[in-house]
């Protein structure tokens, strides 16, 4: 077990490291694995903690402390050190480098991490040009800066954020509605709530966006997610409770510098880290449960952001697929080579690199994601007044949500065209045709899955301004592994006919979009192409 353990791990690795590797194998494959470590967990008052994962740092081999505290790790080699580590949930990871099996008698003492929260603490920066300042890219420099190229990194300066929050186009110099700021002047509104909740942590009603300083520029930052402790659900309904977005449904543990028993707090995946006064594991951070304060939420009682409720009625729920799989998917990769160490130098050590989960997050603007959220079939029949059928099928195969999901103005726009040999287009008889509000589509076969929203106030749909009271005007947006179908006929024809089908992905709709300069291309998510031959050609 232990040798196909170690081959899996140099396939992903350089080829200096990977013959290491291989010396270590075959240095492993002339002794026996037959020597252990025992030894016993016990907390700060020298009781013993019953259910601590006891594990050899960065490998699979690990025990669960028993009701008295003892654990023994089998399987080792005698004479190889080794680092016992010991963790528990509410504990700071604790370690004991060193250790040469056989060995016997090790005392593990966990202890608890604190339960309240410092106002006074300022957050870390993920970056900074000051070279001797203490930053999250000193240690994770990898990282931090595959971290750095993700919408959470950006959501404290996002222009087309501002766009909407300012009530301007994305360079801030013209006042076109809509705008927060326009509606309701002299306040500053919950969005801080997500796009900056380590601003908003202490004053959520009043934290104006443009007015953000030091690590919160960066909006959601490494600092804010890593101190997380807990979420705030609702345990009926296993949701956010009404009105409390973002930071106001997270447990924050900042720490307290000047304290030695509370020098720093850090979550994170591993029950196994390095740094024993800061560092320890959080089951959460790995549950879809943690991105729900900020993907889950009403504004005047109309369901706006609600990809993680999507989620949680869908199969992936029940399967225990998670947001993180998808939007945080491992192995992490930067400049084409895969990460093995998330601290190198740094007291970090090197993993399987299956269990370090990329800090990509992917979402509404990457193409790779978006082509592989929706499948789609074209099938052709020929009717016998010559007319021709086009049936299209649409399932929703990879996205645990909704398609498209929370922010209202975005759309999957199915176009459909039929053309023959002399590439002028069929007439269509029958079927669906796209809404004005598609823009230069707008008139043509196809169909445009959103939720759509109509202003209570002044009638005017669609809108994307929920600050104010909106209603659902529509919703035809595709549910996880559920498929929509639409059917076209077009008028009769003679000769080869090709029948085409292209989904587009659209951020904003489209007359919006130009007015705030919204320079944003649709994403072409599929497109199909089929011919066949009509009439007297057949």
């Amino acid at each position: 077990m232990m040798l196909r353990r170690a081959r899996y791990k140099t396939s992903w690795i350089t080829a200096g490291v990977a013959m290491s590797f291989v010396a270590i194998i075959l240095l492993g494959a002339i002794g026996e694995s037959t020597a252990s470590i025992s030894g016993v967990v016990l907390d700060e008052a020298g009781e013993p903690v019953t259910g601590a994962t006891v594990r050899i740092q960065a490998t699979e081999i690990s025990a669960m402390s028993s009701s008295d505290g003892t654990f023994t790790l089998i399987g080792l080699e005698s004479g190889v050190e080794v680092t016992i580590t010991g963790w528990k949930e509410y504990y700071y990871c604790v370690k004991e480098e060193h250790v040469v099996p056989p060995a016997e008698g090790i005392e593990l003492v966990l202890r608890l991490y604190q339960t309240d929260d410092n106002p006074d603490f300022e957050w870390m920066l993920p970056f900074s040009d000051n070279p001797s300042m203490e930053t999250c890219s000193h240690c994770m420099g990898d990282v931090a800066t595959i971290w750095l190229d993700n919408s959470h990194a950006g959501a404290g300066t996002n222009a087309r954020f501002f766009s909407m929050y300012n009530g301007t186009d994305t360079t801030g110099t013209l006042l076109i509605a809509p705008g927060y700021a326009q509606d309701f002047p002299g306040t500053a509104g919950v969005c801080a709530t997500c796009h900056a909740p380590g601003a908003a942590i202490d004053t959520p009603y009043s934290t104006n966006m443009n007015e953000l300083v030091g690590a919160d520029v960066f909006g959601v930052h490494c600092d804010l997610c890593h101190k997380t402790a807990d979420v705030y659900l609702n345990p009926a309904t296993r949701l956010p409770y009404d009105n409390v977005p973002g930071v106001l449904s997270m447990d924050i543990r900042r720490p307290f510098p000047e304290d030695p028993d509370r020098i720093n707090l850090f979550f994170g995946t591993f029950d196994d880290v390095n740094t024993p006064e800061e560092d320890t594991k959080l089951t959460l951070i790995s549950e879809s449960q943690f991105c729900a304060p900020c993907h889950q939420f009403s504004f005047w009682g109309t369901p706006i952001y609600q990809s993680f409720r999507e989620w949680q009625e869908s199969s992936y729920a029940d399967e225990g697929i998670t947001c993180q799989m998808c939007h945080m998917p491992a192995p992490s990769v930067i400049d084409g080579k895969i990460m093995t160490n998330v601290a190198p130098g740094f007291g970090g050590v090197e993993r399987d690199p299956m269990m370090i989960h990329a800090h990509t997050q992917p979402g509404a603007a990457n193409v790779e994601l978006l082509q592989d959220t929706v499948e789609m079939t074209l099938d052709l029949a020929a009717e016998e007044d010559g007319s021709l059928i086009a049936m299209i099928a649409i399932t929703n195969t990879k996205a645990g949500h909704h398609v498209p999901t929370d922010y209202p103005g975005r759309q999957m726009i199915l176009v459909v065209s039929a053309i023959d040999e002399e590439r002028n287009e069929l007439a269509l008889i029958e079927g669906p045709v796209l809404p004005d509000w598609c823009g230069e589509q707008a008139g043509l076969p196809g169909v445009a899955y959103a939720k759509v929203l109509r202003d209570v106030e002044t009638g005017k749909s669609p809108v994307v301004n929920y600050w104010k009271q909106t209603l659902i005007e529509s919703d035809n947006r595709i549910a996880a592994f559920e498929t929509d179908q639409s059917t076209y006929r077009f008028q009769s024809a003679d000769g080869m006919i090709t029948v085409r089908a292209v989904i587009l992905f659209r951020r904003l709709f489209q007359e919006l979009a130009e007015a705030k300069d919204w320079n944003m291309p649709d994403i072409l998510m599929e497109e199909a192409k089929v011919t066949i031959v009509l009439g007297a050609a057949s």
